[in-house]
């Protein structure tokens, strides 16, 4: 009955899921058509104006992003899964667009849109950047195969490190008397007070005498009163705890338990998810046997229908020009181009014009020169006509419209009625299908072709000419061919398992944590954009930093596709005081992208492969294995001591800046294709030389101590965490006013000191409050305003901070203007 009832709650499922992508792609729709209008936009002077459209299209696409996001997660149809996806990753690419052109526009890493989250009636949730669930879920099998191949590795080098044998600590005799005195004297001790105790209670029954009526009376009358005073502030409590629901000021404690109705729909969207493992594993064998079907059936008609084509083509060729034609080369898509609708005498002029293109590539001397001068006067022209500001070119819009327009043309006005299971359609793999197997006969059909040809020639022509000509395109094409030295691989005779077992061994490969990225806890920041009208830079919030976070790093490590198009971010730097989060932030990208982590930080390879052929091999098997496993984490610790200024006495034999020249030539390295990304922490930026640092990493995220919204939420899930229960007598309120100042670790430490196992059993009778965490906190030094101002200066003087400032004192405005001829007016003088 259960089964029934969770299949049927399932099947129903995908018509709700159906309808949000129905609704999903009409806004996408809308969106495009703004973003791709038939006359291309003027360009906007208003700079404000300009950031508020790229907020406002940023905030619509995060809105399709979260709706597509649940779609893919919850629909069942493999066929429709591949479209969504194409579109979901499509969207996730223009959100990192919008993302960066916002960056380049407002020279600000954190952006505030309380306006426009008003305007729309959204909530800070809404805005919150969703994780896509499948970086995870599609790659599952990998992933444990992975972690069972890294748990094997670790026991392995366990056992090679034996442990150190126990040594007993030798004791003199003396010490040994001391020992057995003191735990005497304490053995006493406690018998002579169990013993006065005893003694106390004998004395107290024989001085208790028999009480007369007036005494019990009065007894009675004090029972009563402290009776009726209980039972009354009860009631009193009971009545304010009820008015406070009413007008909506407290919740109702039924409300705090996941209702029947939230157990059932997770239930279900566990059921759909196996559901849909279960279609996709039988999409996948029907892909292999309608491919072999195809290839077995239609194969050798295809082979014979595109012979005689090609040679229809041949005849026609030489009737009309009197010779035979030469067949069009693999590169420009070889016998596809004889099956395009163009005539004999249309395709041998298309081939004659690229050979032409390619015998006279480059115009020569002086007339490529006055070409150049010409292009240059009329872009100087153009730009003086049109100073603005312009949206930057798009690697996903294109990819977007085709996606969309397949779903308005196929998927919108399907008939699925006679599908009511959601399987995979049959026919939709043939037609997909046919396309592969025609490109692969098409190869084969070309070789053939291409002898056939010759022999016409040599039999009909009599031409000697062609065979010098076809020798003269293949010397051609192979110089053309030339390919760039590859790097030398150091480890070429060794397996991937063991280049992890060595990297395990020292350290340098390590299992990331259990973290989530919403563990992450932090308010969103309500003030920014009323400060930042008032010219007040706000400090971003831990909300913030999240959000910069999952765009930056999550998105385009999780997706291929994301990571190949949208701008390549190799090295991200986090900049904060001790305990706000970094190293947890770090671990959280590794988990939620299923990547693997690598530790380079200075003190973690101090003494490992020493000199200099020790460096480059160490260098060598963290990027190879980096790659091979990708998506990759590279996590360098204390970040600052690789570009320290002056290397101070203690670390000098460490040597922490060895990796100082090596590492950034390595990182230039990392292709669009590599999804490997090296994260920096440093606590202590301002000890490092600031033009090393910042052209190492090209995104530098500032993380601040907590704001109040922090602070409350940080307090409440820590306590809540740790087991304590959070009553009206705990005042959270006060708490996180008197702990500005302190960070999220901080407030971990104190959180664990008092709220103990001994604790949380006496909390039914003496409850938290928070007087209990003052006097921990006291003995901790907070984040003084002046570190925090430190920081900030230093992150001014960074380049994107640099920008920031010259657009506030509006510096910028001034020099923009200066284009064209005026610029080399100032130049000459």
């Amino acid at each position: 009955m259960s089964q029934s009832l969770s299949s049927s709650y399932c099947l129903l499922s995908s018509s709700t899921y159906n309808k949000l992508w129905g609704d999903a792609q009409l806004e996408l729709t809308r969106l495009l058509t703004e973003e791709l209008p038939a006359e291309p936009r003027r360009p906007e002077k208003d700079r404000v104006v300009f950031f508020q459209r790229l907020a406002m299209l940023y905030v619509r696409y995060i809105q399709i992003f979260r709706q597509l996001e649940k779609v893919y997660d919850q629909v069942v149809h493999p066929q429709k899964r591949r479209v969504i996806r194409a579109i979901l990753e499509g969207v996730m690419g223009r959100v990192l667009e919008l993302k960066n052109e916002m960056v380049e526009k407002e020279f600000s890493e954190y952006h505030y849109m309380d306006d426009i989250l008003h305007d729309l009636k959204l909530t800070p949730t809404d805005l919150e950047v969703p994780i896509p669930r499948y970086f995870i879920s599609d790659r599952s099998k990998e992933l444990q195969e992975r972690k069972a191949m890294l748990t094997e590795i670790l026991k392995m080098v366990e056992i090679i490190e034996s442990p150190e044998p126990l040594t007993t600590k030798d004791m003199s005799q003396e010490e040994a008397i001391k020992l057995i005195q003191v735990a005497e004297r304490a053995r006493q001790g406690r018998l002579r007070a169990k013993l006065n105790e005893e003694s106390r209670n004998m004395n107290r029954m024989y001085r208790i005498k028999e009480p007369g009526t007036a005494a019990i009376e009065l007894a009675t009358v004090c029972i009563q009163k402290v009776w009726r005073g209980y039972i009354q502030r009860k009631r009193a409590k009971i009545a304010r705890e009820e008015e406070m629901i009413f007008l909506g000021m407290a919740m109702d404690p039924k409300y705090k338990v996941p209702c029947p109705a939230v157990i059932t729909a997770q239930a279900s969207e566990v059921c759909t998810r196996i559901k849909r493992e279960e279609h996709d594993a039988d999409y996948q064998k029907s892909l292999m046997a309608v491919t072999n079907q195809l290839r077995d059936v239609e194969g050798h008609d295809m082979s014979k229908t595109m012979k005689d084509q090609i040679r229809q083509w041949f005849i026609e060729c030489r009737d009309a020009t009197g010779s035979f034609p030469d067949y069009p080369d693999e590169e420009d898509g070889g016998s596809a181009l004889i099956f395009a609708e163009k005539n004999p005498q249309q395709l041998i002029e298309e081939i004659a014009a690229k050979e032409e293109e390619d015998s006279s590539n480059k115009p020569k001397g002086k007339d490529e020169k006055k070409e150049k001068g010409k292009k240059d006067k009329e872009k100087e022209n153009e730009e003086e006509e049109e100073a603005g500001l312009k949206m930057l070119p798009s690697a996903f819009l294109s990819d977007l419209e085709v996606e969309n327009k397949t779903f308005v043309e196929f998927w919108q006005t399907r008939n699925e009625s006679r599908n009511f299971h959601q399987r995979h359609e049959v026919e939709l793999i043939k037609e997909e299908k046919r396309k592969v197997i025609e490109a692969e006969i098409r190869v084969q059909v070309d070789e053939q072709m291409r002898q056939e040809l010759a022999e016409w020639k040599l039999a009909v022509d009599k031409d000697k000419g062609g065979k010098t000509k076809a020798n003269a395109k293949k010397k051609k094409g192979s110089k053309s061919g030339k390919k760039k030295k590859k790097e030398k691989d150091l480890t070429a005779d060794r397996t991937l398992e063991s280049l992890c077992q060595e990297l395990m061994e020292q350290g340098l490969l390590k299992q990331a944590n259990n973290v989530r990225l919403q563990d992450y806890l932090g308010d969103y920041s309500y003030l920014g954009t009323t400060l930042r009208q008032n010219d007040i830079e706000p400090m971003p919030s831990l909300s913030d930093v999240r959000q910069v976070l999952s765009l930056y790093a999550i998105l385009p490590l999780g997706s291929q596709a994301v990571h190949e198009k949208a701008t390549l971010i190799k090295a991200i730097l986090l900049a904060g005081p001790e305990g706000v989060g970094k190293k947890m932030l770090v671990h959280a990208i590794c988990h939620e992208t299923g990547a693997n982590l690598f530790d380079l930080s200075p003190l973690n390879t101090a003494g490992k492969y020493q000199g200099k052929s020790g460096l480059a091999m160490m260098l060598h098997m963290v990027f190879k294995v980096a790659r091979l496993l990708q998506p990759s984490v590279i996590w360098i610790e204390d970040a600052e001591k690789m570009f320290y200024k002056k290397v101070p006495k203690e670390e000098k034999e460490l040597d922490p800046k060895r990796l100082k020249k090596d590492l950034p030539k390595s990182l230039k390295l990392i292709k669009g294709e590599d999804r490997v990304l090296i994260v920096g922490t440093t606590k202590d930026p301002l000890s490092a030389d600031i033009k090393s640092l910042c052209k190492m990493y090209s995104k530098i995220i500032l993380i601040p101590r907590p704001d109040y919204g922090s602070r409350y939420t940080l307090w409440k899930q820590f306590i809540k965490k740790q087991g304590g229960d959070v009553t009206k007598a705990l005042d959270l309120s006060s708490l996180a006013k008197i702990s500005d100042g302190y960070t999220p670790g901080h407030m971990v430490k104190v959180i664990q000191s008092i709220v103990t196992k001994r604790r949380i059993l006496q909390q039914a009778n003496r409850p938290l409050t928070a007087a209990e965490f003052v006097p921990p906190l006291a003995k901790i030094d907070p984040v003084f305003q002046e570190e925090e101002e430190a920081l900030k200066n230093w992150y001014a003087k960074t380049p994107l901070g640099k920008k920031r400032i010259k657009a506030a004192t509006g510096k910028e405005e001034e020099e923009a203007p200066v284009k064209g001829k005026d610029a080399k007016k100032k130049g000459k003088k």
